[in-house]
């Protein structure tokens, strides 16, 4: 087709992929120690770039004044998957200013003075768990923070994201996990959350903010994470979610968001991760591809239909011995919706990956990464704290996404380029790193 007659969105598209094949190519024809070079992580650097940020932001920050729990959580989580530490002082200073968004009602704000919003409460809760240690997690008032989810919540099932806020699947998610991982999960926070986000999956596969809009990556994420967390992630149609998930890698080798959109390094994890949550589904996915006159979904009012396995926390493997559906039942009648978290992770999979890992971790790693320090959407973009935090966690996602158990490490064919590249594990649900969830699962259910 002539250039000429090309759309706005072909041109991008052209011009995206031929700065990505151009990078691709000079690997290709590289000697191999250079290659090496080319695929390397630069680690000190991306350290430097986050810890700068963390101390200062210059005034062209200013725009993201009502998103600083944000970023602290993007840098923070960013130096813990580089298994770095913050220093005393940087430790102490987050923990006071993140107090000092902590509203008296419950929630965090964007900034100390800002009203509580869903969005900055679960930024403030991962940015605080990553931190680690006593202080930092008993500055979280669970008490006040549970009364500020029950004003959350909405008739139709949904969160709103503040007090006369939108409602969506991003503030079903957000609630969703800051409550599970903080120990007071329960029936009222559940109640219909699985029936809106349901009415969110669309005619692709994917899932939508809202009932009628457009399947989205960070969506689909967070509204697979979510039914994953409600114990009622079979009524959801997965193989038809699959299939909607694979078309968005590309083949520039990254994740776009949406049909028809350009690839975005971000996508790394809201692609990714829902990949890392399906690995460990695949017993309901082979059900609901037994079942295809029920529209993929195993029939909430059909029990013992999606009987899967999975292990508890001690170990013991329970085989067939209830349906999802049962399961969750039981815990609207009182079950322990806090624990799916943890029992999740300790579930070992039972799918391949079927995203392409190494293609993933060559877009990361050539397209993405800036040398001097930090990530970015893609070649020609800025650097971005963001963009730092969700392709690191993409990478790691990857790079764990063959194993068995997250807590080994992977081997060294799983990891593009030198070894050293191995970032820290994350547990998925929550874009966490893994043994900073375990500190605070075990914290939150003793205290």
């Amino acid at each position: 087709m002539a250039t000429q007659f090309l759309t706005v969105s072909q041109r991008e598209q052209w011009m995206v992929e031929s700065e990505v094949f151009r990078i691709y190519e000079l690997l290709v024809g590289a000697p191999r120690d250079v290659q090496s070079q080319m695929l390397e992580l630069r680690r000190d650097n991306h350290l430097q770039f986050l810890k700068r940020g963390l101390r200062q932001l210059g005034p062209s920050f200013c725009s993201l004044d009502a998103n600083r729990p944000w970023l602290c959580y993007w840098i923070i989580h960013s130096i813990a998957l580089l298994d770095e530490s913050l220093d005393k002082e940087l430790e102490s200073n987050t923990i006071d200013f993140l107090g000092r968004c902590q509203d008296h009602d419950g929630g965090y704000g964007g900034g100390p003075g800002q009203m509580p919003h869903l969005a900055t409460t679960y930024a403030a809760v991962n940015a605080l768990i990553t931190v680690g240690g006593h202080e930092a997690l008993s500055s979280i008032n669970r008490e006040k923070l549970y009364t500020f989810l029950q004003r959350m919540k909405h008739s139709s099932g949904g969160f709103r994201m503040h007090d006369g806020g939108e409602i969506d699947v991003r503030a079903c998610y957000t609630a969703i996990s800051v409550a599970s991982i903080l120990n007071i999960l329960d029936d009222e926070l559940v109640q219909n959350v699985g029936s809106y986000i349901l009415s969110c999956q669309t005619y692709e596969g994917g899932i939508a903010g809202e009932p009628g809009s457009e399947a989205h990556g960070g969506y689909t994420f967070c509204g697979l994470a979510t039914m994953i967390l409600i114990n009622e992630v079979n009524r959801l149609d997965l193989p038809q979610l699959i299939d909607w998930l694979v078309f968005r890698q590309g083949k520039e080798c990254g994740f776009q968001g949406r049909t028809n959109k350009l690839v975005d390094g971000c996508y790394s994890f809201w692609q990714g991760g829902a990949f890392a949550l399906l690995r460990r589904l695949g017993s309901i996915i082979d059900k609901q591809l037994m079942m295809p006159d029920t529209g993929g979904h195993c029939p909430a009012d059909s029990p013992n239909t999606c009987t899967g396995s999975h292990k508890s926390g001690g170990g013991e493997t329970l085989e067939g011995a209830s349906s999802q559906v049962d399961k969750a039942s039981h815990s609207r009648q009182g079950g322990n919706y806090n624990e799916i978290g943890y029992d999740f992770i300790k579930r070992r999979p039972d799918m391949e990956p079927v995203l392409h890992s190494s293609a993933l971790q060559q877009y990361i790693l050539l397209c993405s990464q800036v040398h001097e320090g930090g990530l970015r959407d893609k070649p020609g973009k800025p650097r971005d704290y963001y963009h730092t935090c969700y392709c690191l966690s993409g990478l790691s996602v990857c790079q764990y996404c063959g194993s068995n158990d997250e807590e080994s490490p992977p081997e060294r064919t799983a990891v593009l380029g030198p070894y050293s590249n191995l970032l820290e594990p994350i547990h998925p649900l929550f874009n966490l790193v893994l043994d900073k969830y375990e500190d605070a699962h075990e914290f939150f259910t003793r205290s």
